[in-house]
């Protein structure tokens, strides 16, 4: 599909759409707060405990009456746009694209030699964020939609832009460790170091010498800018020696190489040993920051327009490529009225060159409301690599979420398979080759549960390697699931906090959803004898076949 910045052909269908919308929102607005007044979250709940106790009931009356007096007033008017809107909607395009052209994507973007296209490497993020209008967000026992955009935008800002981390291998017989080593296993322009962080201001500075050990003897962090607090994307770099390999399984903690600046290095590093290891033949690590090497970011529940526009705006100085407000509205061919888009965010630091997004035909219950679908988008990386262009796939999707209806999902698995092919086969030319091939989203279902051994035996595992499973039902060690129990989210309300509860097994019990049994009851001890997962409901899968021309993949959950 073109890619054009407007959702709509001109600019008078386009202005037409801004003035029913204008009618509506008002309406909208007072519907919102007169039933967010009426459901309280729990960290409200907590807060209300310390007022009076008839203050309480006087919110609930008085701003139920004044909303309600609001929203009855501007009705007639939110029909006349509502009038206005629907039709609007078959003319629509599915997103909106912005664009910003950057100096640093041009130089990205020239030629290279084979062996520098090689060593590029990949970030590739998935989350769901539940941006739904405040009231229905309260349901989730979420609240303050814009502010967490805000803050979610922000947070996402500040992790990438911080000092990154270049990792050089050298083999045995190099001897010591040089930062130019043509022996390098890897040397990639983003990597998976999500553990330091930029200089605070309250913090001492480093001295310029400063050397933190990370792994035994064999891996170092240092800052190569003189000045740390000018520290740039470039100026960290890890060294790792070949017998890494042999004493990984002793790097538990960071240890730093003098008494003289432990507190200094405790601080700005104390988190690096949480913990990159490997479970099976991928990396992970739990960390309390935002990974810096992320090159493509896929969000699911953004369904809120105010709270994507938010993201956008504050993602776009990054990530220069955006599509956001992905979905259709209204009544389409595929199903039922849509009163919500897919929620569906992708944001990429690299050139988007086409992209399609269709929609589940076949959702039931609440989720037939929203424009649940497949967004399939195609990226350039390089101009030229042995002579052809550099490409990479991303797919993002959200599937079916009520937990009993398991063959919806599998249809809609099969769906995937179909589009993913006909995109690829439609946009794929002979002068092009292609880097990755990378499935991700929330496809509400995980790899533990009973009820779920449909979706977990389904094809689509054929064609994409999911890097956290080993076989159906079974997960691969130190694989952790990404559901949080409802009722405690705000007893994890921060990063570390939420960071110390997942690298504790008993804590994990406690937080994070269990699986489900087949009678729809949670499955707390399956198996006393494995590792406790919980639910992991969003997936990066991706296509084996394709990795041919890049070193490595970097995969966070």
């Amino acid at each position: 599909m073109t890619l054009r910045e407007s959702a709509f052909a001109n600019g008078f269908l386009a202005g037409v759409h801004c003035l029913a919308w204008a009618l509506i929102f008002p309406c909208y607005w007072f519907l919102d707060r007169l039933i967010s007044v009426c459901i309280p979250t729990t960290k409200e709940r907590m807060h209300r405990r310390e007022q009076a106790c008839y203050i309480l009931p006087l919110k609930v009356i008085f701003g139920s009456l004044v909303f309600s007096f609001l929203f009855l007033l501007t009705s007639p008017i939110a029909l006349i746009g509502f009038l206005l809107w629907v039709p609007l909607q078959l003319k629509r395009r599915p997103f909106v694209y912005f664009h910003k052209c950057s100096t640093s994507e041009d130089e990205s973007l020239k030629e290279k030699t084979d062996d520098q296209a090689v060593q590029a490497s990949f970030g590739f993020l998935t989350a769901n964020l539940c941006l739904l209008p405040d009231c229905l967000a309260r349901f989730n026992n979420l609240s303050d939609t814009q502010r967490r955009s805000s803050v979610i935008g922000q947070y996402i800002v500040q992790g990438v832009t911080r000092p990154r981390i270049k990792i050089y291998v050298d083999s045995p017989s190099s001897g010591t460790l040089s930062h130019g080593s043509k022996n390098s296993l890897i040397t990639p322009s983003h990597t998976a170091g999500g553990c330091t962080d930029s200089q605070s201001p309250g913090r001492p500075p480093l001295p310029p010498d400063s050397h933190v050990s990370i792994e035994d003897d064999n891996t170092c962090l240092v800052f190569e800018n003189e000045n740390p607090l000018n520290t740039g994307p470039e100026d960290v770099t890890i060294a790792v020696s070949d017998n890494f390999k042999e004493q990984d399984h002793r790097a538990d903690e960071a240890e730093t190489v003098s008494d003289k600046n432990s507190n200094q290095n405790s601080n700005v590093f104390g988190r690096f040993s949480h913990k990159l290891k490997k479970g099976g033949d991928v990396p992970f690590e739990i960390s309390a920051h935002f990974p810096a090497s992320v090159d493509f970011i896929c969000l699911q529940e953004v369904f809120d327009k105010r709270a994507a526009k938010k993201l956008k705006e504050l993602l776009s100085p990054v990530f220069n490529h955006v599509l956001y407000d992905v979905g259709i509205y209204g009544f389409h061919y595929c199903s039922s009225f849509k009163f919500f888009n897919s929620g569906i965010f992708f944001a990429s630091r690299h050139p988007i060159l086409d992209a399609t997004y269709h929609c589940f035909p076949n959702g039931r219950g609440e989720d037939s409301l929203a424009a649940k679908g497949l967004l399939c988008v195609k990226v350039q990386l390089e101009h030229n690599y042995k002579e052809k262009k550099l490409i990479g796939y991303f797919n993002c999707t959200h599937l079916h979420a009520p937990e009993a209806d398991g063959h919806i999902r599998c249809e809609q698995m099969d769906l995937l398979s179909k589009w993913i092919g006909e995109f690829q086969a439609r946009t794929l030319r002979t002068n092009e080759n292609v880097a990755f091939d990378v499935l991700c989203g929330d496809f509400n279902f995980d790899n533990t549960s009973p009820d779920d051994k449909s979706e977990q035996n389904h094809k689509l595992f054929d064609d994409y390697r999911d890097p956290c499973r080993k076989g159906p039902g079974k997960e691969k060690p130190q694989v952790i699931g990404t559901l949080l129990e409802q009722p405690k989210l705000y007893k994890v309300d921060s990063p570390e906090e939420l960071q110390r509860v997942l690298e504790d097994e008993n804590d994990r019990k406690i937080f994070l959803s269990p699986p489900v049994g087949l009678d729809g009851s949670p499955c707390h001890d399956m198996n006393p004898e494995a590792q406790w997962v919980g639910r992991r409901l969003d997936y990066i899968l991706y296509r084996e076949k394709q990795f041919t021309t890049v070193s490595y993949i970097i995969l966070h959950l």
